[in-house]
């Protein structure tokens, strides 16, 4: 461990030294991509100084605890400096655990009705609702890039962009089927329905992260049918792409420019073409994809809403809060807490 930190707090230091130089500061490229890694080690960097500078002050009290006048203190003092090194070392031992590269990521999500006809996609309406507030109370910023409005209300399918920091490290528990347990509006007998509706998380990626290219692609153009402002409905603004050798379509209709349009669905596309090649390569040695919170498979069902007892329940880990209105307001902290954390403790576990 004192290695790692070692060679962290090194290269740290190596980077702030590198970030005076005028011919780094003058490369505005090369300056971004030091910033950016400094960023990504900071917190080990200031838990290491944190530690090293309790380790002093423990050597500090050892040595006045045979002072017949200080000893006392010292001891007091060394029992808390003690509990403070534990509690650092657990957060060390997870601040250097294996990172997922994704983690820093924008994200993209794709929310389905699935089971359950009106109400599923209602369903799927309240979900996407649920993620907005997320977002805005986490102080993020989110973009619609295509939806299909039921007419019952909620959609079918909408897809959205959020992007801030560490987005996908919070969000990228959420794939698979969601599942609700309520009365619909539409039952006149008052029976309980369960219904259910699909999300996707995919992080966003960059051109050089996938092989993509348009020789592949069938690209149309069409009127664009969503909301958009004056205008958007009179020209043919929306873009729909076709990968043709996996058959994958995205649709982008909610900007008013087809350019902008054909970018964001290119960035769609990229982010489902890198979502089916980690899908597969997981697939492919196995252990790795068991050992996960869930497999974020569509089909896995991963939470259910139960509104007549205010339920939200968790079921890869467990978890209950009674609490479910809040959390369809965006409350979402202690779920994706306790997700986080089991996910850190299964990797210290080494499972």
């Amino acid at each position: 461990m004192f290695e790692r930190l070692e060679i962290i707090a090194h290269r740290y230091e190596e980077i702030n030294n590198m970030l005076m130089q005028l011919e780094i500061i003058s490369d505005v490229k090369k300056t971004l991509e030091l910033t950016k890694e400094q960023a990504s080690i900071k917190e080990e960097y200031e838990a290491y100084q944190e530690y090293k500078k309790i380790l002093d002050a423990i050597k500090d009290a050892k040595e006045m605890l045979d002072d017949p006048e200080m000893g006392k203190i010292a001891k007091e003092e060394l029992f808390n400096l003690e509990e403070k090194k534990e509690a650092l070392e657990q957060k060390i031992e997870i601040l250097l655990l294996p990172k997922d590269p994704n983690d820093g990521k924008n994200v993209i999500v794709e929310i389905r009705g699935a089971a359950g006809g009106d109400e599923a996609n209602i369903f799927a309406g309240d979900l996407y609702r649920m993620y907005a507030k997320y977002a805005e109370k986490q102080g993020w910023k989110i973009e619609v890039l295509n939806e299909e409005p039921s007419e019952a209300g909620g959609y079918s399918q909408i897809e959205f962009m959020i992007k801030g920091d560490n987005v996908y490290s919070k969000l990228k528990y959420e794939s698979g089927a969601h599942r609700v347990q309520r009365v619909p509006e539409t039952e006149a007998q008052g029976r309980v329905h369960t219904s259910t509706a699909t999300v996707l998380v995919m992080p966003e990626v960059e051109e050089i992260d996938v092989d993509l290219k348009m020789s592949d692609i069938r690209v149309d153009v069409f009127r664009s049918g969503g909301h958009g402002g004056q205008g958007v409905n009179t020209t043919d603004s929306a873009v729909r792409l076709t990968h043709l050798p996996t058959g994958i379509v995205v649709t982008c209709q909610n900007e008013r420019s087809q350019i902008q349009n054909k970018e964001l669905a290119l960035k769609m596309l990229r982010a489902k073409l890198y979502e089916m090649e980690q899908r597969k390569r997981e697939e492919e040695f196995g252990q790795e994809r068991r050992t996960k919170i869930g497999t974020g498979d569509r089909s896995e069902k991963i939470r259910t809403y139960n509104y007549p007892q205010n339920r939200v329940t968790d079921h890869r880990i467990g978890f209950t809060i009674m609490d479910l209105d809040n959390v369809m307001d965006g409350d979402l902290d202690e779920i994706i807490n306790a997700l986080i954390n089991e996910d850190q403790a299964r990797k210290l576990k080494g499972e």
